[in-house]
């Protein structure tokens, strides 16, 4: 029989009197929110994606106080469709260029001509600003470069502010699309899981308006507090937010029909079931926010952004299914289930004779084989790990090539390497002695005076190696080993902005992975008052990490032909996977709690199974899904975060939580809860 006592505040949100304030009070506020406050705004900066106090952020901070600091650069390429460009059609590009005010160039001008003559450069200043100024300058760049170029010559436009821009128009849109796609999977998997075709637009309005809460609340909070932020963090808040919000509906959901079955007043029922869901889903939600409050120990301004961001998403997402859902859904009666509708007196779902009793029963057989054959199993798959390597070039992060990586391949075909995104050294010594100290490096193949103010020189460094290559990388080191000794001066640029990069996604990593874990281990000493089921439980989601990255490595090398990872992707596997895949873990484990009191701790564990094995499958794949909806954007960093948590989520779901976890309770029996005694 259910215990029908609750705490009072549960009693009060689906109380007869008081269950439509809490329904419509949050929803009306929300909605006035989106149409009084709508988001956040904060003008991004040139830092906000460099990792604090490496060298080449430093460069960049210098760099803002060059005359000149308020301009990016674009490289202007025209190429012949055959043959070389003829003399006439040069005498129509530098006055092009002209026209455009590009800078530098040769003897001839500011147009740059190859030794092949099939093709020409300029490089023209881009007025800086946040990545929609900026698209929007070289959006227009690009309309005078068709309409001005000869017939027989093609004109592009590459170079930081392009590449810039394309990475913008990545994001033109895509919230909106993200969205429209997260909500049409989402509304799918519900009709499919509630067979219903009513109850589904409950879950779906209720997380759906707390989304859109989420982002301006966020938003809001991070610009007051001055966080940085980029295009995709909202995104993934949104993906957050539908993927958590549904996952609570579906076990609160879950259990409120199960309470129907037992008692005839559906208030009496909704009180009984928000209260043995609250405490697994604030659980839930609590270490989901304290792992993702880790990320603001990040060196870098828009990780920690995503962080805070998210951490909001899931506190709103834990209000809006724990206060709005069980309000809304108690004003409605029993037809909303439809056709399902439970009537009191029908068999409870632990006590049927469900797939997931069945999968219960056969564990309980062989649990020791079970749990060697699942070990085996995220062994075998965790030996990708062993391969995996860092750091995508900067051609290889977008799915679909834009005209600026395009044109950036083609210009490596006729010019030098780096002559068109030079490394630049920014100092407040003598520029001379700088340049003299930098021409003895190995690597360098020139040096050229850059603009100068206030006391700070600007020198553009062409290396002889290829971008990203070894070559390059020992340069940059030996550059910045050549200047170490001279007043305040620092290596900066393309190339070693992204080796500083993996430095400090290296000390991210060295330092935030092990506070996750730490958390999370010690929310579930704090839930279950055990020690070894939380261990157990960690030592599971870690082997679900390595399985999931290590899947995902060769999904990723092989049919899908990257070379490595972003830099990013490790941190936030790593931090979704053990926040959320503990998640499954608590809801499973709580409910074995409970029903360990009166049965004893095998048969609590196996009745917890088929009572959440169908509710908590159904989350896993929703979450699944969710993430892997990521991919609708054509950068490369969300497509492989998003395909690592799907395979992760799908392990944890359908085979540690449904195997390894009950094995090893089952193994261990009444020691999976020591010290504590789960019966009387």
């Amino acid at each position: 029989m259910s215990d029908h006592r609750a705490h009072p505040v549960t009693s009060v949100i689906v109380a007869r009197r008081t269950a439509w304030l809490f329904a419509f009070l949050p929803l009306v506020a929300a909605l006035l929110g989106l149409v009084l406050l709508g988001e956040g705004d904060r003008e991004q900066t040139p830092l906000d994606q460099l990792p604090r106090d490496l060298d080449s952020t430093l460069a960049t901070e210098l760099e803002q106080r060059l005359p000149d600091e308020g301009s990016d650069t674009a490289v202007v390429l025209w190429t012949a469709d055959e043959g070389e460009l003829d003399q006439d059609a040069l005498g129509e590009l530098r006055a092009t260029a002209e026209e455009l005010g590009a800078v530098g160039g040769g003897p001839d001008g500011p147009v740059s001509v190859a030794e092949d003559g099939t093709a020409a450069i300029a490089i023209v200043q881009v007025a800086s600003g946040s990545a929609t100024d900026v698209a929007d300058e070289v959006e227009d760049l690009r309309t005078q470069l068709d309409e001005s170029a000869p017939d027989g010559v093609t004109a592009q436009a590459t170079g930081p502010a392009a590449v810039q821009a394309d990475l913008a128009a990545v994001f033109d849109g895509a919230n909106f699309r993200l969205l429209a796609v997260t909500a049409t999977v989402v509304a799918f998997l519900l009709v499919i899981t509630y067979r219903s075709p009513v109850l589904w637009i409950i879950p779906l309005l209720v997380v759906g308006v707390a989304d859109r809460f989420a982002a301006i609340a966020a938003t809001q909070v991070m610009a007051a507090l001055d966080v940085a932020w980029d295009e995709s963090t909202v995104g993934i808040l949104s993906v957050l937010v539908f993927g958590a919000g549904t996952n609570y509906a579906l076990l609160l959901i879950s259990r409120y029909r199960d309470e129907l079955r037992h008692v005839e007043d559906r208030y009496a029922a909704m009180t009984t079931a928000l209260a043995r869901t609250a405490e697994a889903v604030l659980a839930s939600a609590t270490t989901v926010v304290l792992g993702l409050l880790t990320l603001l120990l990040s060196v870098i301004p828009t990780t920690r952004g995503l962080g805070l961001a998210c951490a909001v998403g899931v506190v709103v997402a834990a209000f809006f299914a724990l206060v709005v859902l069980p309000a809304l859904l108690v004003l409605f009666g029993r037809w909303v289930f439809w056709p399902k509708v439970p009537r009191t007196g029908q068999a409870a779902l632990v006590d049927m004779d469900s797939f997931w009793h069945r999968v219960g029963d056969r564990v309980a057989r062989r649990p020791a084989v079970f749990a060697t054959a699942t070990v085996a199993v995220i062994a075998a798959l965790s030996i990708g790990l062993l391969g995996v390597s860092t750091g995508l070039d900067q051609d290889e992060q977008f799915l679909d090539e834009p005209e600026a990586i395009s044109a950036s391949n083609r210009l490596a075909e006729s010019f030098p390497a780096g002559l068109t995104d030079p490394t630049r050294v920014v100092t407040t010594a003598d520029p001379r002695e700088v340049g003299k100290a930098l021409e003895g490096v190995e690597g360098v193949s020139q040096v050229q005076p850059g603009p100068e103010g206030d006391g700070v020189a600007q020198l553009n460094v062409v290396l002889a190696g290829d971008p990203g290559s070894d070559e390059a990388e020992d340069t940059i080191a030996a550059m910045r080993a050549a200047v170490e000794d001279l007043d305040e001066t620092h290596v900066g640029g393309t190339e070693a902005t992204a080796i500083d990069a993996r430095e400090g996604a290296a000390r991210d990593r060295l330092l935030i992975l092990p506070l996750i874990l730490a958390l999370v281990l010690g929310a579930l000493l704090l839930l279950l008052r055990s020690v070894v089921a939380p261990l157990v439980l960690v030592a599971t989601v870690l082997g679900t990490y390595a399985a999931s990255m290590g899947a995902a490595w060769w999904l990723f090398t092989g049919p899908l032909g990257f070379s490595a990872l972003d830099e990013s992707v490790p941190l936030l596997a790593f931090l979704f996977l053990v926040a959320l895949g503990v998640d499954y873990n608590i809801f499973l484990v709580t409910r074995a709690r409970e029903e360990a009191a009166a049965h004893g701790s095998r048969q609590g564990m196996l009745r917890a199974l088929a009572a959440t094995g169908g509710v908590i499958t159904s989350a896993g794949v929703l979450l699944a899904a969710v993430f892997a909806v990521l991919g609708v954007l054509p950068l490369v960093v969300l497509a492989q975060v998003g395909t690592v948590i799907c395979i992760g989520v799908l392990l944890d779901t359908l085979l540690v939580r449904t195997v390894l976890v009950p094995a090893a309770a089952l193994l261990l029996g009444d020691r999976f809860w020591w010290p504590r005694k789960v019966r009387a």
